[in-house]
C-alpha cells in the first residue's frame, strides 16, 4: 500500500518546469527526495500539500489530495523552511494551541521532545536560533501523532549530534507504526543512507532516479580505468562518466556483472552525493 501516490505532477514558473514527474511513498517506508537546489524539491513538497496550485493528480492515503484535503492534513506532520510557528509564541502557548487544535495531540510526548532538544518552554520562538527553530518544528510535527511527515530540509543547519538525534527519532516514529510513512527532502545526503528505504532523485525538473537506497549503495559503483580500458565499455554498460589527468571514472549501476563483462576491478563504493555529481556534471 502506498500512503502517498503522485502520478504526472507539473508546474510551469518562469524558467522552471516541474515535469509530470510521479512517484510513491509506500506504508512504512522513509522516502528521500535529493536534487539540486533549483531542482524542485520544495516546489513538489508544496504542490502535494496543495500550498501551490499545480497540474496532475496527488492521493494521500487513498483520497484525492484537493477533494479531501482538509481531512487528510490532520493526518500530516509538516515540517517546512517556512516557520508555521508565531515569532511571539513560546513552546508553552504552542502545546496550549495544539491541545485545542488536534485531538489526537500528545502532550507528554511534545514535553518529552523539547526535553531531549534542550529546548527552553517559556522562551519567545523570535529569541531561538535557526537550529532551536528546526527542532521545535520537529517536536510539533510529530506530537499529534500523525500518519504521514512531509518535511523538507529538517536537518538543515543542525550539528551532527543533534541531525543523530532527530534521524533516531524519525526511525522510532516509524517502528511504532509500520502503516506510517516519512517524505524527507534534504540536500544532506548522508542521512538518507542511514535512514531511507528510498530515492528519489529529482533534476531540472524531472526524476532520473527512483530506486530503494539499498540497491543504490550496493549495486552501484565507480570504476577507474585508462582511455584504453574506457574505449572498449559500451555506452549501455554505464550511467555516465569523467575524464580525469591519468583515468577515467565511471558510474555503473551493475558493478558485479560489469566486472565479469570488462574484468575490471578497480571498483569503488559510491556515496548517494557521488551518484547524484555523476548524473548531474558527468557526460555521456
Amino acid at each position: 500500500m502506498n500512503n502517498i501516490e503522485i502520478k504526472d505532477l507539473s508546474k510551469k514558473y518562469a524558467g522552471f518546469l516541474l515535469d509530470k514527474i510521479s512517484f510513491n511513498v509506500p506504508s512504512g517506508a522513509i522516502v528521500g527526495l535529493i536534487g539540486e537546489n533549483g531542482a524542485g524539491k520544495t516546489t513538489t513538497i508544496k504542490s502535494i500539500l496543495n500550498i501551490i496550485n499545480s497540474e496532475g493528480t496527488v492521493k494521500i492515503l487513498g483520497k484525492d489530495s484537493k477533494a479531501h484535503e482538509k481531512e487528510i492534513k490532520k493526518d500530516l506532520g509538516v515540517v517546512l523552511d517556512d516557520s508555521f510557528l508565531s515569532a511571539y509564541l513560546t513552546p508553552k502557548h504552542i502545546n496550549s494551541v495544539m491541545k485545542d487544535f488536534y485531538q489526537t495531540w500528545d502532550e507528554n510526548k511534545y514535553n518529552d521532545l523539547l526535553k531531549q532538544f534542550g529546548l527552553p518552554t517559556d522562551k519567545l520562538v523570535k529569541d531561538f536560533s535557526s537550529g532551536m527553530k528546526m527542532k521545535l518544528k520537529i517536536a510539533t510535527a510529530i506530537s499529534h501523532n500523525p500518519k504521514i511527515l512531509i518535511l523538507d530540509e529538517p536537518t538543515s543547519g543542525l550539528d551532527p549530534v543533534v541531525r543523530s538525534e532527530i534521524l533516531d527519532i524519525f526511525r522510532k516514529y516509524i517502528e511504532e507504526d509500520e502503516t506510517r510513512s516519512i517524505l524527507l527532502s534534504t540536500h544532506i545526503t548522508t542521512d538518507l543512507e542511514h535512514i531511507s528505504d528510498y530515492i528519489v532523485f529529482i533534476d531540472k525538473g524531472k526524476i532520473v532516479l527512483n530506486v530503494p537506497t539499498l540497491e543504490l549503495l550496493e549495486e552501484y559503483g565507480v570504476a577507474k580505468c585508462t582511455k584504453e580500458e574506457f574505449s572498449k565499455i559500451n555506452e549501455k554498460d554505464y550511467v555516465s562518466y569523467k575524464k580525469g589527468k591519468y583515468q577515467y571514472e565511471v558510474l555503473i549501476n551493475d558493478k558485479n556483472s560489469f566486472k565479469k563483462k570488462y574484468g575490471i576491478t578497480s571498483i569503488d563504493k559510491p556515496s548517494i552525493d557521488d551518484i547524484m555529481l555523476f548524473y548531474i556534471k558527468g557526460e555521456r
